[in-house]
């Protein structure tokens, strides 16, 4: 085996051992929902703050994402963020009914909606939708969606991890 082999599989190696671990979720802790649109993709990421190994470790329950339909392209951004959120808690609603969470998000589209006084009819249903959930916090300061949680692939699931495009492109040329 060549030296360039070698360290591109130690490289693969490490980025397998260093991969996100999805936790088990503790339904006595709140969850983090974080949401993101963009372009054609939806997608969202649950988290938990929890104790792993006595380490306070903020980490991942789920990812999920899925491509918009024809019917949503012509939305604006504020529209996919409210049917980003939505979506988001139909699909995680096994994991956030009874539970408290925190919705963060990189647009104040959901204040946005939740304050509109005459909003359409979709607008209308994901009024009557969120304001069913109660949502304790919607910050006025969103952090964006964490890397490994960007809808950059339409996959449902719990398996979604991103090794970043320099280990693949070097792999790939070695």
């Amino acid at each position: 085996m060549t030296q360039e082999r070698i360290q591109a599989y130690e490289k693969i190696r490490y980025a397998l051992n260093n991969a996100l671990l999805l936790l088990t979720p503790d339904w006595k802790l709140p969850f983090k929902l974080y949401i993101d649109a963009c372009g054609e993709d939806l997608g969202s990421a649950l988290y938990q703050a929890q104790t792993v190994n006595n380490k306070s470790y903020e980490g991942p329950i789920c990812f999920i994402s899925r491509q918009i339909k024809p019917t949503e392209v012509r939305y604006g951004a504020s529209q996919m963020k409210c049917l980003c959120l939505v979506w988001a808690l139909e699909k995680l609603h096994y994991y956030l009914d009874g539970s408290v969470f925190e919705v963060i998000t990189d647009f104040n589209a959901v204040k946005l909606l939740l304050n509109m006084k005459t909003p359409n009819r979709h607008m209308l249903s994901w009024q009557i939708t969120i304001q069913e959930w109660e949502l304790p916090n919607t910050p006025d300061n969103p952090a964006y969606v964490p890397t490994g949680a960007e809808p950059q692939i339409p996959i449902e699931g719990t398996h979604i991890t991103d090794v970043g495009t320099e280990l693949f492109e070097e792999v790939r040329d070695s």
